[in-house]
């Protein structure tokens, strides 16, 4: 590891930052005091502020020197909406939400890194801090992106980092094109008509018909699209009837559809909505179907990743650095920054848990569990590799 040595040296604050958001946790677009402790430091370092981006968002600006070029670097802020079974000393201190998915991490990680270039400027251009709100479903990337965040500040590519529990702790991982699927949901109701559980005959059951169709519907991963292409649809609720001796007026099912493309994605709406309409239709009943597509397909580009690809080997060195990791079929909202603009982003090896302290949960520590916890070991390893992407990215005139 080639770390920056002044980072080393600030690792305490940094982690006294990270556990304080930890133990302060606020969903999405509700991140006040997190924005709050964002901007003051970003102000303590002599940083200039501007904040209402995505209603609660923050961005940073250092500038250095005379050159009109300009990145992006950005961390999430918001926790998600469930509870943390930890106990340790900085367990999150409001029932019903967790930090359990490292955001305070990567936030502390890009303040490690603004705290570095706002002393330093060893570069030559301007580097844009984007601290994000409302990732975990809110599309607080999007929202940012409305609220002008490329036209006021415009940068030529952009860059996101997320921790990755299960992969070595200090490695890296990235891959060209598409890194993370698309997040999308679906919400049907088949309208049938009731009756006497012993008289089927006088109805129309809206369960067999939901049986049918959510049949069906596999077909379209196994016979419709190409076998070489990805996509998950999974129906993860079914909700009908209230009494054992009743067939119920309608069924619901609800779920969500996963893809790399938008191409695919296509596809398997199209497909799933002429199911469903048609086999619905062939049971004399009705169908009310409602697609909504969160967030697109997460693509990296291939001249950005190659760049990051380097930095991360100067920073953890080859060994370290797997170039072609494994796609997840998670989402993650960056996708609409990387819509936008070119750009990159990466994982972060997190571990396998045993950086907790006493006092964490009997669960793993992987993401969205009650027993995660972010690693870190890692704030100084995260918060080096921005410095030195833009540092490389914007070098001074030797």
């Amino acid at each position: 590891m080639k770390l920056v040595e002044p980072i080393i040296a600030f690792q305490s604050e940094l982690q006294q930052i990270r556990r304080d958001l930890h133990a302060h946790p606020e969903l999405c677009y509700e991140e006040v005091r997190t924005s709050d402790v964002v901007a003051a430091k970003l102000a303590e370092w002599g940083i200039p502020v501007v904040r209402g981006l995505g209603l609660t968002g923050v961005v940073g600006i250092i500038k250095n020197g005379t050159s009109e070029r300009a990145i992006g670097l950005r961390a999430d802020m918001d926790a998600l909406p469930m509870q943390e079974i930890n106990t340790f000393a900085h367990a999150s201190r409001h029932p019903g939400k967790m930090h359990a998915c490292g955001h305070d991490g990567h936030t502390a990680m890009l303040l490690g890194a603004a705290h570095h270039l706002a002393q330093q400027r060893d570069f030559d251009g301007t580097v844009y801090l984007i601290f994000q709100p409302a990732e975990e479903g809110g599309a607080g990337a999007r929202r940012m992106i409305e609220d002008g965040l490329f036209e006021r500040f415009p940068m030529e590519a952009v860059y996101g980092m997320h921790n990755w529990p299960g992969m070595p702790a200090g490695a890296f991982g990235v891959c060209e094109g598409p890194m993370m699927a698309s997040s999308n949901e679906f919400h049907v109701t088949i309208r049938g008509k009731g009756a006497h559980a012993a008289q089927p005959h006088k109805g129309i059951d809206p369960i067999m018909v939901a049986v049918q169709i959510a049949q069906a519907w596999q077909t379209i991963i196994t016979r419709n699209k190409s076998p070489l292409d990805t996509a998950v649809l999974s129906i993860t609720q079914i909700h009908a009837g209230s009494a054992t001796n009743v067939i119920p007026d309608d069924a619901k099912m609800v779920g969500t559809v996963r893809t790399f493309t938008t191409g695919v994605l296509d596809l398997v709406e199209q497909r799933m909505r002429v199911l469903a309409e048609n086999i619905a239709a062939g049971f004399d009943a009705e169908v009310d179907f409602a697609f909504k597509r969160n967030y697109p397909p997460l693509v990296n580009h291939a001249k950005e990743t190659q760049f990051a690809v380097e930095v991360m080997k100067a920073v953890a060195g080859a060994d370290k650095v797997d170039s072609q990791v494994e796609p997840t079929m998670g989402a993650e909202d960056f996708a609409f920054f990387l819509q936008e603009k070119p750009g990159c982003y990466i994982f972060l090896g997190n571990g396998d848990g045993d950086h907790r302290d006493g006092g964490h949960g009997l669960g793993p520590c992987v993401l969205h569990n009650g027993s995660y916890d972010f690693n870190d070991n890692l704030l100084p390893i995260g918060a080096s590799f921005w410095v030195r992407l833009a540092e490389t990215a914007l070098p001074l005139a030797r």
